[in-house]
């Protein structure tokens, strides 16, 4: 039996991966497992982080380690690390910002079939399943932060039982097969045929041009847009949008910041009507308050001058 690393920080889950043809030996492989360390949303109480997790990793066999420590229903997904920086294709022209003022339910429409477009207009994936380098991470979705306790319980119980949960016990054919059919299966999805790329393409500039139709609504809307000096930049032919996303970006930015900064002079000018007809009011009040002081004293320097007579 393989000894146990020491890891800090860390709970150490040993998994026992059965022999294969290719490999007829039994062996061990460690899995470094704490509590996530990153709480910035609920989710991430109850969510365990995973280190160095085996290259023919999938859900499913999480799912039946994690079933095989704790029951079943606690375990409820997990993120591997290239999931979480996998960049998705961007089907936006240079200059393309979105300018829509529709109503709400017309505008969710519309963003769920712009979505749909741009599903369609995604690379086709190449593998059945995907593999990960030695050493990678991933993060464990439980149900319930007490979920996350009685896994670390298990897991430190191990190292006394030493009966270590088999790596694919219970995920038989559930998952796409690795090997040769893994390969042909690959070799098959690189040369999609003719209909599927023709298909692909047409999804891609649909997007493509729905990007350009925006950036030239937002061309238009900062063409008559003064700037901070109130001047308004006339010109005469050439591009009508900024070079780049981020120039769009920065110059919607700069366009709302002048509405705001407008809107705010104007509240502001409202603002100072408000005092000074205030500071008007309070000296209108001291004035007749002094006012009612001097006639109250004259009243009563007059009452006594009056003597009764005797």
């Amino acid at each position: 039996m393989a000894e146990q690393p020491a890891a800090d920080d860390f709970s150490v889950l040993p998994i026992t991966l059965p022999s294969l043809p290719s490999y007829p030996v039994q062996s061990t492989h460690f899995v470094y497992l704490r509590k996530n360390a990153k709480v910035v949303t609920k989710s991430d109480a109850r969510s365990l982080f995973l280190v160095n997790v085996p290259a023919d990793s999938t859900e499913l066999h999480f799912r039946a380690v994690f079933a095989s420590l704790v029951g079943a229903g606690r375990f409820e997904g997990i993120t591997f690390d290239h999931n979480a920086k996998a960049p998705t294709t961007s089907h936006e022209p240079a200059y393309a910002l979105r300018l829509a003022a529709l109503g709400k339910r017309k505008r969710q429409d519309q963003e769920a079939q712009h979505k749909q477009d741009e599903e369609a207009a995604q690379l086709p994936k190449l593998w059945t399943r995907q593999t990960h380098r030695s050493g990678s991470t991933a993060v464990v979705l439980l149900a319930d932060e007490k979920s996350v306790e009685l896994v670390l319980k298990a897991v430190r119980k191990l190292s006394k039982t030493k009966k270590y949960p088999i790596w694919g016990d219970g995920v038989g054919d559930k998952a796409p097969p690795l090997g040769s059919q893994w390969l042909k299966a690959h070799n098959k999805l690189s040369y999609p045929g003719n209909d599927a790329m023709q298909d692909m393409v047409d999804a891609y500039f649909t997007v493509f041009n729905r990007k350009e139709l925006e950036a030239a609504q937002l061309a238009r809307a900062m063409q008559n847009e003064p700037d901070e000096d109130g001047f308004v930049t006339v010109t005469r032919g050439g591009r009508t949008a900024p070079a780049r996303q981020e120039e769009a970006e920065e110059a919607k930015r700069k366009m709302l910041e002048r509405q705001q900064k407008k809107k705010d002079e104007t509240q502001n000018f409202y603002r100072w009507q408000l005092r000074e007809k205030k500071k008007a009011e309070q000296v209108e009040f001291l004035k007749r308050f002094e006012d009612d002081k001097s006639k109250l004293k004259a009243m009563r320097e007059k009452r006594r001058k009056i003597q009764p007579d005797s």
